[in-house]
């Protein structure tokens, strides 16, 4: 039974912020756990799938209005 994934809400934040949140929470996850980014700053869209391709771990990105969604899997 999958668990519900972390979450980061960084809404609001300019990167390089939201990815070194997501940086840090990454390092304290087991390969495999999964982790939920919220954020709202453009360049994020281009920051944290980079980070994840550049690290091993999968990514799946969505938008609801202004705000991204990441969907990060731990490699």
């Amino acid at each position: 039974m999958p668990t519900e994934p972390e979450r980061i809400d960084a809404r609001g934040l300019k990167c390089p912020l939201p990815v070194l949140k997501m940086e840090k929470r990454l390092a304290s996850l087991p390969g495999g756990a999964s982790l939920l980014v919220l954020a709202t700053d453009p360049m994020a869209k281009i920051d944290i799938p980079l980070f994840c391709r550049q690290n091993g771990h999968a990514c799946t990105a969505s938008a609801d209005g202004d705000v991204l969604s990441f969907l990060i899997v731990r490699g």
